[in-house]
């Protein structure tokens, strides 16, 4: 039973003077999402929102003074679970459906064997149930409570959209094979590229019942010609485009097996 209480939930560092990465230290790292925080002149995104056990809205309330855009990189449920709390919604087509349901009684653990035996064969260190939280919001938080709560979309995007913050303009690329509707944003003038969990410096999971083999070896391909400088992904640290040929190449040679 988790009994720690988190003395704050969030923790941040600033990346440059545009870009604020956000964490939850007290989710175990498989789902530990990155939340990154996007300043633009007229508008600012939020990258994916965590788990939402905590508000993080309330958390980031010193960076927010302009309208923020909430992006769900994917509608897996460690990466979506604040969306609620922004006004503006955003999200591919084939993932807007699975965003705006809410999933009541979801739970903090792994109880799913059928998970729990994906998620080792991929190479994480889990067991069944294990609890997702390490500590506790707040004093008196019922982690038995946990439900995500749906978000309708307010923008559903597709492959070759824009996201226009004023002075950065991010590119909509369609990266799936996680899970359908994955995307990943592209800043041509920067080199930066947010991949969500199409790929990140960890064991990869194409294994879910929405996962598609196919899909994830044509998205690593389209990856290799793009001129990334620097990848902030869905989880794990950021890294550069050497890693992320070398990360790319070990996926299609484990599939190509």
């Amino acid at each position: 039973m988790v009994t720690i209480i988190a003395d704050r939930w969030f923790e941040h560092k600033t990346i440059d003077d545009g870009i604020t990465h956000f964490w939850e230290p007290h989710v175990i790292p498989l789902m530990r999402c990155n939340i990154w925080h996007v300043r633009g002149r007229d508008r600012d995104l939020f990258i994916d929102t965590g788990l939402g056990v905590a508000s993080l809205s309330e958390a980031a309330r010193d960076l927010i003074d302009r309208p923020v855009t909430a992006v769900a990189t994917h509608a897996h449920v460690d990466h979506v679970g604040s969306h609620h709390e922004f006004e503006d919604r955003l999200v591919h087509r084939l993932e807007a459906k699975a965003l705006a349901d809410a999933r009541p009684g979801y739970s903090l653990y792994l109880d799913d064997p059928t998970l729990v035996a994906e998620l080792v064969r991929a190479g994480y260190d889990c067991v069944p149930d294990q609890c997702l939280v390490t500590a506790l919001p707040h004093e008196g938080y019922d982690v038995g409570a946990y439900s995500l709560q749906g978000s309708k979309a307010t923008r559903v995007v597709e492959a070759g959209d824009s996201v226009d913050l004023g002075d950065r303009r991010f590119e909509i690329l369609h990266l799936p094979g996680h899970s359908p509707g994955s995307i990943g944003l592209w800043e041509a003038d920067t080199g930066i590229l947010f991949s969500g969990d199409c790929i990140y410096d960890g064991p990869l999971l194409d294994g879910f019942d929405d996962s598609d083999i196919a899909d994830y070896i044509a998205s690593m391909k389209r990856l290799r010609e793009i001129p990334v400088r620097v990848v902030h992904a869905g989880h794990d640290p950021s890294f550069g485009r050497a890693r992320l040929h070398e990360l790319i190449d070990a996926y299609l040679s484990e599939r190509d097996r």
